[in-house]
């Protein structure tokens, strides 16, 4: 034991990563560890004594205070309690990955300082620290399954800093809520919500708290501190014993019956990360692609195939075509529309939505609809077919049905109503994304947990739900310009968004009115098209009629031309649940767009994105003069610019701004 001490002390001695007041006293078994991130600003402390604890530093100044985590397996065995350390190896990252489907950039640099901790006991904790954040996981080696009880996992804070927090009802949840601004405290032990939450420290960073790499395991809800200090701990729905149908639904299946764990899984493994964010300006939370550095790498061997893409969508508008000579709905004719439209404008996919098919079974396809007919006639005109389909309905029907849809050449397919992310369903989506990948079918996840890094080992997952999006705007008034502006720093933390823009009748706040069939959104016409660069989604979703936008031919210009992947990702300007000004490139071109709450704004950018001795060709989107009064008001326009000059964008009450910059011939 002297001898491995001994070897620990003169690796931490020469990496330069501890101090003598991190230790007990000379001959005494190493109780602290260091570890920075690459450029030195963040710092993790990690403490080992009665418990195993970590505390976050940013810049010198504590921003985590000391924080306890454990792992209860079995018949209460606490992983943590008591540690007793036997190596500890240090490594560094320095890679680069490409992604097949680019969200922020082509390129992603994955640099971090790591520790890896084992202890006594068989299991260990990883530690890594980046320049954007730190993490941990734990992993365990195991030979048989094991039955992990409980995961305690804290995040204290050393004062009771306000939290932007999405609160839920039950374990059973759709994870879309608007986001309640309140001091840690006030949280309490009997609510909870789900990640990512934002923490704000005063005159200091913004912390965001979210778990990467969730398989087989599942996700991580917060609550409040029982120890009277201000912080969030983990909560987790415990393993499904036995489930039911809901209430008066045909879709959804209630967990009725729990075990008193957590997880049932193999002994050898390692368990998802717990990730803190850490973020000096609120842009850097759009920016960052951490949670996909974290996510676990690729498992398909060709993901040549996967094409993103826009998609126009039939269930938010209601099928409300008009000035056909036929009757528009649930038929061949109005999707064959449909598939006009989107040839028309080089849109790839359009979605079936519900009333396709027996939505309890998959194989019932609604006799107005020759399904086969229509993918003919889109593979003519080059759009594929996305299904909706129950995940129930799905599971059950699963290998049978991904077989018929890729005879027949459908594209993807739309999931949803899982409403859960226990460990059960989390297997779901792992089973399903990597059944669909084997007959190169796209995914989109509706009624999902938030992205966990799943998409990154199958990147077939084009996109997911798990957000309050514009669908809302159907039934209610939740869906503000301020609840708009707080997703590109919470939920967008975490990957993409099937948000569904693109409503081409838009209200202002005293305008606004929740109407099923007819539906309208709340903010401008050009706040729908900022959402084109702002939000993230691989498969976005063009939600109004084609009818509309067949009347649209200067908005279409744009919609018809906006990429879903980028090459790069800088954003100029950005503040939490107000603005956001995002410039993304693809090939030559840059797309820039601006989205504001309900308070108008201007703004003055200087593009020293730009490559720089060039001349540059603007297209602009704007708020029309009139659009605080007739939020569907918008001006279009074209300026010449050189690099590094500065563009004015003025938006109105709810409002955005989108621009097109291209190299100038």
């Amino acid at each position: 034991m002297k001898k491995s001490v001994f070897l620990i002390l003169i690796i931490f001695f020469l990496s330069g990563s501890w101090t003598g007041s991190w230790l007990e006293g000379q001959g005494r078994p190493l109780t602290g560890i260091s570890l920075t991130s690459p450029d030195n600003h963040l710092e993790v402390r990690i403490e080992l004594r009665e418990q195993i604890s970590y505390s976050v530093y940013f810049n010198g100044r504590q921003i985590l205070a000391p924080s306890p985590i454990s792992l209860t397996i079995n018949d209460n065995v606490v992983l943590g309690r008591r540690p007793v350390l036997e190596n500890a190896a240090r490594t560094r990252g320095d890679e680069t990955i490409n992604p097949p489907v680019r969200e922020k950039r082509a390129v992603v640099k994955d640099r971090y300082n790591q520790v890896n901790l084992k202890f006594r006991g068989n299991f260990g904790l990883i530690f890594r620290a980046y320049d954007d954040g730190v993490a941990y996981r734990f992993y365990t080696g195991y030979r048989v399954p094991i039955k992990v009880r409980s995961e305690q996992a804290t995040f204290n804070f050393p004062e009771n800093y306000s939290v932007y927090f999405p609160f839920t009802r039950s374990f059973h949840t759709s994870f879309e809520s608007n986001y309640s601004y309140l001091p840690l405290k006030e949280i309490g032990q009997q609510r909870f919500g789900f990640t990512p939450v934002v923490v704000e420290i005063p005159d200091g960073p913004k912390v965001a708290i979210t778990d990467v790499d969730v398989d087989d395991y599942p996700g991580m809800f917060l609550t409040g501190s029982d120890q009277g200090v201000p912080g969030l701990v983990g909560k987790f729905a415990p393993y499904p014993l036995e489930e039911k149908l809901r209430e008066k639904s045909d879709r959804e299946l209630e967990v009725v019956k729990e075990a008193d764990y957590i997880a049932e899984t193999r002994g050898g493994r390692q368990y998802p990360w717990r990730l803190i964010v850490v973020a000096d300006r609120d842009a850097n939370f759009i920016a960052t692609d951490i949670v996909y550095r974290l996510a676990p790498p690729l498992e398909i061997k060709d993901a040549s195939w996967i094409k993103p893409g826009k998609v126009a969508w039939d269930w938010w508008n209601a099928n409300n075509i008009y000035g056909v000579d036929f009757k528009a709905g649930l038929n061949t004719d109005t999707y064959k529309y449909y598939v006009d439209f989107a040839s028309k404008y080089g849109i790839e996919y359009i979605i079936l939505d519900e009333g396709w098919s027996d939505p309890a079974d998959l194989f019932k396809v609604n006799p107005a609809i020759n399904l086969e007919e229509l993918v003919r006639y889109g593979q003519q005109k080059n759009v594929g077919l996305i299904l909706w389909c129950v995940w129930l309905t799905l599971d059950r029907q699963l290998e049978r049905a991904l077989d018929y849809f890729q005879r027949i050449g459908i594209k993807g397919i739309k999931v949803d109503f899982m409403d859960r992310d226990d460990q059960k369903m989390v297997n779901f989506y792992r089973r399903c994304a990597a059944a669909a990948a084997r007959r190169r079918l796209l995914v989109d996840f509706h009624g999902a947990h938030k992205p966990v890094g799943l998409r990154r080992a199958f990147p077939n997952i084009l996109t997911k739900e798990g957000v309050m999006g514009l669908e809302y705007s159907k039934w209610s008034n939740l869906v503000t310009p301020d609840h708009d502006l707080m997703l590109p720093f919470t939920r967008m933390l975490a990957g993409p968004l099937d948000y569904t823009p693109g409503a081409m009748r838009n209200a202002q706040e005293k305008q606004f009115r929740a109407v099923f069939d007819l539906p309208m959104s709340q903010g401008t016409r050009c706040h729908q098209l900022a959402m084109y660069v702002v939000f993230e989604s691989p498969l976005q979703m063009l939600c109004d009629s084609p009818s509309a936008y067949l009347r649209e031919p200067e908005m279409m210009e744009f919609l018809a031309g906006v990429p879903t992947v980028w090459d790069e990702t800088v954003v100029p300007e950005a503040r939490i649940g107000d603005y956001a000004v995002v410039a993304r490139k693809s090939g030559e071109s840059w797309y820039l767009g601006a989205m504001t709450d309900w308070s108008p704004r201007e703004f003055e950018l200087k593009l020293d994105f730009l490559e720089p001795g060039r001349q540059w060709t603007v297209d602009l989107w704007l708020d029309g003069p009139n659009a605080s009064r007739f939020a569907s008001d918008f001006t279009r326009k074209t300026v010449k610019i050189a690099s590094g000059e500065s563009l004015k964008l003025s938006l109105g009450p709810g409002g955005g701004a989108v621009a097109r910059l291209t190299p100038a011939k």
